[in-house]
């Protein structure tokens, strides 16, 4: 009864007014019924209502009847509990409104409005009521409107839109996550009072701002437990609850740190912002080279200045309303903004900068730039749209960083490995030290001794010198010798076969001394031979006038005869044992060479044996790498399965909102 008393009263107003703010009413509930969220629900009839009061005014060219005064007399008094109700539901008094309650609290104000803060109304409802289509057909005029600023009332329900951040299952959870305990609590309680210290919302302690600030940092920690908490990412959050309430916020938060790169900013590692570092300074290198070398020489880097640009979206370097315009663009077209700002900044500040040293930098960036934009932010945005800005040179930017990372982490493994190398040799050298000191001590001990002369030293010194020199000589001797082994080796290589090689050259050494040896005995058995023959000759010689000699003479014949075959005999036993020295000699030869084969098979045997344990480390990292990717699929498994248990609660809270909507619908027709 009461929307048909308003839709009875609106038709009887002015063409134009009504219907700028039937346009207005009508976005509103459309906002209302987006957000979903009870506050804004509380509100959805009192805009029209509010909207209807300029029928009051003495301007009015439309006469009322008595029953129609009478009617407006009672939906104004409607409209007064209602904005009563809502002040006692609002988390922010005048700094932070829900998107319903915004737009109902400043209704008496726009009746107050120009002509032109009218028609961005208008427009902007028109954006909002329809915003699927115009985010599809006309993203560059959005884009366009955004960067002339977002209107405070809509600034709430276009920052989510603009995230897709208005349906998230995630909403669902926030309740579970306040009731849970975060390992960051201490930290975020801690950094709590540094945040927007100066601001109305959260200045005093344990006030409702800090509390809910707090909340939301908790639920997020316990969300991203890589990222946990982050102290720039405060002021980010606090700048989203000055729009809209905390369950909102924490959802635009969420979904910032996914498709923003806030997520890689935030991490302990911070590699992210390293990045967003190299590529500013390359473009600072590319469109400000006097500035660039100024900063070289002062050695004055980019992250003394910069960081905190990217880390707060310039909320810590700029007033609040510069800042959330800023804030606007970076919801809609990301980084690239930063990027931007920061060069207009440093473009429109090059000639002061190129004037002061490092500390004077420091405090021209700290004073003097966060109020050179008081009257407005149009000027440094407008600078910042006619900056150059490359995304594929960005992209290109990005793989060189990369790559040069890349490198740093091989060289500190290096330098790692060749600082341990580096701490076992003065380990090395402490031990020697020792042993010199030791050494030291005996020698003066032993100077020191009466059981040790002069001429005893003397000698020992020319020992020394002598023992030296042969070092010395060892020395020259070995490097000869090693550099015959790898002019060997070189020569080695060459040839196919090492091993057949090898075994050929030990079969010929082995001949050669078979040779030499069968050579020795056979000239040893041929001068045996030939004393034989001279003892024979001379044996025949006695023996044929024997029988002429005296009997004496005969015994000494018989003797020699006796000698004779002693020495044959002794022939006979020295040609055995040359034939035995002969055969021992060919199987210690046949040893040497079975000795070699078994070096060789025990080296191949090592070498086999280290390639297993090289296989085997391989094979364990295998397996590692293997496990951690099991365990990730079991994680987004995991993920999945609660990703449909949230969707699948989502539906239920769904249909238990349609009951709920039905029930209350049916208690208005009864009304």
């Amino acid at each position: 009864s009461i929307q048909v008393a308003t839709d009875k009263v609106a038709g009887k107003l002015s063409s134009t007014l009504s219907w700028v703010k039937n346009t207005v009413s009508h976005t509103v509930s459309q906002m209302a019924s987006q957000v979903a969220s009870p506050s804004a629900s509380l509100h959805t009839t009192s805009p029209s209502t509010t909207l209807s009061t300029p029928a009051l005014s003495p301007s009015s060219p439309t006469q009322l009847s008595p029953d129609d005064l009478e009617l407006l007399a009672k939906l104004e008094e409607q409209n007064r509990l209602l904005e009563t109700d809502s002040k006692s539901l609002r988390s922010v008094n005048g700094s932070r409104r829900n998107s319903g309650s915004s737009l109902v609290s400043s209704s008496s104000a726009s009746s107050n409005l120009s002509h032109l803060e009218e028609d961005s109304w208008i427009l902007w409802g028109r954006i909002v009521n329809e915003w699927e289509d115009v985010r599809k057909k006309k993203e560059k005029q959005v884009k366009e409107l955004v960067r002339k600023g977002i209107p405070h009332h809509f600034r709430a329900i276009v920052w989510q839109l603009l995230c897709s951040a208005q349906s998230m299952p995630i909403k669902d959870q926030y309740s579970e996550l306040l009731k849970m305990t975060s390992p960051c609590e201490k930290l975020i309680r801690r950094d709590i009072a540094r945040t927007y210290p100066e601001h109305d919302f959260f200045k005093e302690k344990d006030s409702l701002g800090q509390e809910v600030l707090f909340n939301v940092m908790k639920a997020y920690s316990l969300v991203d437990r890589e990222v946990g908490y982050c102290q720039g990412s405060a002021f980010i959050v606090g700048l989203l609850l000055m729009q809209m309430p905390e369950e909102e916020a924490f959802c635009v938060f969420v979904k910032l740190m996914q498709d923003y790169r806030l997520r890689e900013l935030f991490k302990p590692s911070m590699a992210e912002l390293g990045l967003c570092m190299y590529q500013f300074e390359c473009m600072i290198q590319e469109h400000l080279p006097e500035l660039y070398v100024h900063f070289q020489s002062q050695s004055f880097h980019t992250s003394m200045y910069a960081s905190s640009w990217f880390l707060t979206i310039f909320l810590t370097t700029f007033p609040l309303p510069i800042a959330t315009r800023i804030f606007d663009i970076f919801m809609s077209e990301g980084l690239e903004i930063v990027f931007r700002v920061g060069l207009a900044l440093l473009q429109m500040n090059q000639a002061e900068l190129l004037q002061l040293d490092m500390e004077g930098m420091l405090q021209h960036f700290q004073k003097v730039i966060p109020h050179q934009f008081d009257s407005g932010p149009d000027k440094l945005i407008q600078a910042s749209y006619q900056v150059k800005y490359n995304a594929k040179k960005m992209k290109k930017l990005e793989k060189e960083y990369t790559t040069i990372k890349t490198k740093e982490m091989e060289e500190q493994v290096e330098i790692k490995r060749l600082r341990t190398e580096n701490r076992l040799l003065k380990q090395r050298i402490e031990t020697l030290e020792k042993e010199s000191a030791s050494l030291a001590d005996r020698l003066i001990q032993h100077k020191c001794s009466s059981r040790y002369s002069e001429d005893f030293v003397l000698q020992l010194e020319k020992e020394l010198v002598q023992a030296r020199l042969s070092e010395a000589e060892s020395h020259c001797a070995l490097k000869e010798m090693q550099d015959k082994v790898l002019e060997m080796e070189k020569r080695n290589s060459s040839l196919p076969d090492e091993e057949n090689v090898a075994r050929l050259q030990e079969e010929l050494i082995a001949v050669k001394l078979r040779e030499a040896e069968s050579l020795m005995g056979l000239k040893d058995l041929r001068q045996q031979v030939k004393d034989l023959e001279e003892h024979w000759q001379r044996h025949l010689a006695r023996t044929t006038g024997r029988w002429k000699d005296p009997p004496r003479k005969n015994a000494v014949n018989e003797l020699q005869d006796e000698l004779m075959t002693v020495r044959l005999r002794e022939a006979e036993t020295q040609a055995e044992l040359k034939e035995t020295k002969q055969r021992m000699m060919e199987m210690e030869t046949q040893n040497q060479i079975n000795s070699n084969h078994l070096r060789r098979a025990e080296q191949e045997i090592t070498n086999l044996q280290e390639k297993v344990q090289y296989l085997s480390a391989q094979n364990k990292g295998l397996l590692a790498q293997l496990n951690e990717a099991k365990r990730r699929q079991a994680e987004i498994e995991c993920k999945s399965k609660e990703e449909v248990m949230a969707v699948r609660l989502r539906e239920a809270d769904r249909i238990a909102a349609v009951a709920e909507l039905q029930q209350h619908i049916a208690e208005l027709e009864i009304q």
